[in-house]
């Protein structure tokens, strides 16, 4: 953990960007979301991006990212949930930082993200259905990359960060409000 960089993956509506800005807060770090990069140097949503060059396209955008904002120091990213699909992701998170796995059921996903349109890979007829199919794959995925697994079901933001804080033995620090 030399960069103090701490780096959060897990499935889409795990909560890794209000996590992340909590952690950050509480860690006095700089915060960066690895979609809003992509969206921010491309000047478009992540949807047109997905409509113009496909999820190809879209993960080879996200790679760039990833190895722009790891080569930083004292950071705290969320990825994009399917950043480890990539074992090139995966080395530069690893590489890069400690990497702490939000995990949730796809069941607590399916609530956290059922009204939400900008999420190109959940709009289909059965969206849990894709959720359970995605936490298949990528579960194994976010477990061999994670240096820590943290449970994200029925928590708030602030015990998530505590809890976090804690087990990295990180003083105790300012609380988050939502």
């Amino acid at each position: 953990m030399a960069s103090g960089n701490f780096f959060l993956v897990g499935l889409m509506g795990a909560g890794k960007t209000t996590v992340g800005r909590c952690l950050a807060k509480a860690t006095h770090k700089e915060f960066y979301d690895s979609d809003h990069i992509v969206e921010a140097r491309t000047g478009v949503r992540i949807p047109t991006i997905f409509d113009i060059e496909g999820e190809q396209g879209f993960r080879q955008r996200e790679t760039e990212a990833l190895r722009a904002l790891a080569s930083q120091r004292g950071i705290v990213l969320a990825t994009g949930g399917g950043a480890v699909i990539s074992e090139e992701n995966r080395q530069i998170l690893s590489a890069g930082g400690y990497v702490i796995y939000l995990r949730a059921s796809p069941e607590d996903l399916y609530a956290r993200t059922k009204h939400d349109k900008n999420r190109p890979l959940l709009q289909t007829a059965d969206p849990l259905a894709r959720l359970t199919e995605l936490f298949a794959i990528r579960d194994p995925l976010y477990h061999a990359v994670a240096d820590l697994v943290v449970d994200t079901s029925r928590q708030s933001v602030n015990s998530l960060t505590q809890q976090i804080l804690k087990i990295l033995n990180w003083p105790d620090n300012d609380h988050c409000e939502r």
